[in-house]
């Protein structure tokens, strides 16, 4: 439970430092994952470990928005690029102070060597969830009735 907890806690608080600068959580992620270099979605979607439709969705509305455009492709023609634009750039720039405070409260409270052991440990956890050949499967749960008789009973108010 504490990683799905940590995971809320990481969406409330990207959402809350995005949204001053106009973007929500998942824009800021894109606008970052292209900073650097512009990508295709897909590559996009490798790096965050999602769906290639999320993020397709995502850098459309960015595109449409004018915080990102599709550039040519010269490696696969049909897989345009995203990069960001100056606007996109500059939404992004306004997180950063928001961001390097949470980061300075982190390091305050956690020390700074273990949030970067932290960090490191989670980067390394990501390396090695990457290079699962395949997630076990557990057997299928039975439905649970009492549930289903649970909804038709507050249908039926």
């Amino acid at each position: 439970m504490g990683v799905f907890r940590l995971n809320g806690q990481f969406l409330a608080v990207s959402e809350q430092l995005a949204r001053p600068a106009g973007l929500t959580a998942a824009w800021w992620q894109v606008l970052g994952a292209v900073l650097a270099e512009p990508l295709p979605v897909a590559a996009i979607a490798r790096r965050m470990g999602i769906t290639r439709q999320s993020v397709q969705r995502v850098a459309d509305r960015l595109v449409a928005d004018g915080l990102a455009r599709y550039e040519p492709n010269p490696a696969h023609r049909r897989a345009k690029l995203v990069t960001p634009t100056e606007r996109g750039r500059a939404a992004v720039d306004r997180v950063r102070p928001g961001h390097a405070r949470l980061a300075a409260q982190l390091a305050e409270r956690l020390g700074e060597a273990e949030l970067t052991e932290t960090v490191r440990a989670l980067e390394r956890l990501a390396e090695v969830m990457d290079g699962l050949e395949t997630v076990p499967q557990l057997p299928a749960a039975a439905p649970d009735r009492n549930l289903s008789s649970d909804r038709r009973a507050a249908a039926s108010r």
